[in-house]
Order: C-alpha cells, then sequence, then structure tokens
C-alpha cells in the first residue's frame, strides 16, 4: 500500500507529459474543435480516451502481449491503422472544408458528434503502438505484490482521464478565438495541416519496425 500511492503519482505525471506531446491524437481534437466545434470535439476527444481504456484492457486480458509476440498480428494490424490515418489524411488534404455550421446544437450535430466519436476511437484501436507500448510502459508503475490486471485497466483508466481533461482544456481554449478559426481560409488551412499530421503519422506507424 505504502509503494502505491508514489507509482500513481508517478504515472500521472508521465501520463501527463505523454498527453501533451504533439501527436495525431491532439491534432484531430484540436482541428475538430476549430472546424466543427465544441461538441463533435468532445466526440472525438472521448473516442480516443475510450481507445486508451479499451487498449489497457486488451494489456489486462494479454492480448497485448501477442501482438509484442506476434509479427504477424503486429503487421496486420500496423497496415490496417497505418492506411486509415491515410485516409484521414488525404481526405483532409483534398476536401478541405469551407465552412461549417456554428448554430445551436441540433440533431445534426449530434450525429457528427458520435462520427467523431469512432473515428477518435478507431485512431487509437488501430495502432498496434499503442498496445505494445502499454505493454511495455505500464508494469513499470504496478507496485510489487499487486495483481497486475486490476493496476494495468487502472492506469489505463488513468490515463484516459488525463487525456480527456487535456482535450477538453484545448477545446475550451478554442472558445475565444472560434471567430478567427472558423473563417473559410483558416478552416481548409488546419483541414490540410491535420491531415499532413495524420499522413506523416500513417508513415511513421507504417515504416516502424518495432
Amino acid at each position: 500500500m505504502d509503494a502505491a500511492l508514489p507509482a500513481l503519482i508517478a504515472f500521472i505525471a508521465a501520463a501527463a507529459l505523454l498527453t501533451v506531446t504533439p501527436g495525431p491524437d491532439n491534432a484531430l481534437v484540436l482541428r475538430t474543435a476549430a472546424a466543427e466545434g465544441p461538441r463533435p470535439a468532445f466526440g472525438a476527444a472521448l473516442g480516443i480516451s475510450l481507445g486508451c481504456l479499451a487498449w489497457a484492457l486488451l494489456t489486462a486480458l494479454g492480448l497485448s502481449a501477442l501482438l509484442a509476440a506476434s509479427e504477424f498480428a503486429y503487421t496486420v494490424l500496423k497496415w490496417v491503422g497505418a492506411a486509415y490515418l491515410f485516409w484521414l489524411g488525404a481526405k483532409l488534404i483534398f476536401k478541405p472544408r469551407n465552412s461549417f455550421d456554428t448554430g445551436e446544437a441540433s440533431p445534426e450535430q449530434g450525429r457528427n458528434a458520435a462520427a467523431w466519436l469512432v473515428r477518435g476511437l478507431l485512431t487509437n484501436l488501430l495502432n498496434p503502438k499503442v498496445g505494445v507500448f502499454y505493454v511495455s510502459f505500464l508494469p513499470q508503475f504496478i507496485p510489487h505484490g499487486a495483481s497486475v490486471a486490476v493496476w494495468t485497466t487502472m492506469l489505463g483508466a488513468v490515463h484516459a482521464g488525463v487525456g480527456l481533461v487535456w482535450f477538453i482544456c484545448m477545446i475550451a481554449a478554442t472558445r475565444p478565438i472560434a471567430a478567427v478559426l472558423r473563417r473559410a481560409a483558416v478552416v481548409r488551412w488546419l483541414d490540410r495541416v491535420t491531415g499532413g499530421v495524420f499522413l506523416v503519422f500513417g508513415l511513421r506507424l507504417a515504416l516502424d519496425r518495432r
């Protein structure tokens, strides 16, 4: 019990640093907040956080260890994930939006939020590096003698929670400059930059040799 609190505090600090590091997750939430509004952006953020929690559960069940041990399983999921990032990136680059509805919440906005939740979830679930990372990273913060499955799940939930808080802060930060971020030229620029980020990370994933 004495080792549990320091381990948890250390993990929260590490998770916070990992969360604020620029990457496709941050790019996805920022672009969605600027171009779609806070509701769809929160959907994307929630999907990403649920993806982290799902990987933690898979790690606790030992399935992520399979990715670490099986070259074939890792390669299949790696190429599926890279293809998904390429698809998202190409769509944003070649078909950027010019405008969007900034009005009150509507059923259409609700459907957009659900669609972005799925996109955020898939962005994480189709990235095997997250699973391999959890297998190698989370055990460092599990106290000696503690239940590996329980602690793995708990640390994954903490990581997801830290990420969600960060994403909410990012979404809130776009509000004061929403008028600028929602100009047609700015929306197109954000779409293309975000698309470029997805292509870069998709390429990195495709070329990754563990």
